[in-house]
């Protein structure tokens, strides 16, 4: 399916090498793999609302979110959403095309004004063949997110709202386990989105977060969610998890 063609921005890709650092996986890549990775990288910049691929649509290589945020999720006949993940700097996906050369799983929108860096499939390829250590690196993010699936599974079948709640947010603060560099304090996602990931109604969810406003956990605003305390949010999500 065609889409709409995303447009260069100012920057080329070796402008955000600093901020790819904050990226535990691209981070702690040797520097002559980082090189490697950049050199075939272009900025790709998408604007609100704006498609950049859908499942089904044929692999075309491995994206990092450098600016914005991007959906990942999909979208039943019947115009129902399941929202898998929000991705904020610097989160990387499109991994699983690379490697089994098969159509896109889920579909990938921007959620306002975003910037990608784009390694493409035929370039990303070629360098994979001709670097076993960077196939080991790869290997090691495939299988970071493969570990953080069976946790959000089980978290999903056994775990209390609350509990689920406390730990997802600590978990997008985190960037899913890939900031190096620091934890974010501010999350741009709105209760409707963090209710899809959760697979609980916005009612349940927004009763959730009043609470935790109310115990001066978090601060309540228009499509974000400022994160006051640290530590309390981790006595939530895990201490009285196991009370």
């Amino acid at each position: 399916m065609d889409h709409p063609v995303a447009t260069s921005g100012a920057l080329d890709a070796p402008s955000y090498r600093e901020r790819l650092h904050a990226s535990s996986w691209f981070g702690t890549l040797d520097t002559a793999l980082q090189d490697a990775l950049i050199d075939i990288a272009a900025v790709r910049r998408l604007g609100a609302g704006e498609i950049l691929f859908q499942r089904g649509d044929a692999p075309d290589g491995l994206y990092c979110v450098v600016e914005g945020t991007i959906r990942i999720g999909a979208t039943s006949a019947d115009g129902r959403e399941a929202l898998l993940a929000v991705l904020e700097p610097v989160n990387w996906f499109g991994e699983i095309g690379v490697f089994d050369r098969q159509p896109r799983t889920h579909d990938a929108r921007a959620d306002g004004n975003t910037a990608l860096l784009h390694m493409p499939q035929a370039a990303l390829i070629a360098l994979l063949d001709s670097s076993p250590a960077l196939l080991h690196a790869f290997a090691l993010l495939l299988t970071h997110k493969l570990r953080l699936t069976f946790i959000v599974l089980e978290e999903t079948a056994l775990l209390p709202a609350p509990v689920r709640v406390a730990r997802r947010l600590l978990l997008m603060a985190d960037g899913y386990g890939d900031l190096r560099l620091g934890t974010r304090r501010v999350l741009h996602v709105p209760q409707e989105q963090l209710a899809q990931l959760l697979a609980l109604s916005r009612q349940t969810v927004n009763q959730v977060l009043k609470d935790f406003q109310a115990r001066g956990i978090l601060r309540l605003a228009y499509g974000e969610i400022e994160l006051l305390d640290f530590a309390g949010l981790h006595q939530l999500a895990y201490e009285v998890a196991r009370g």
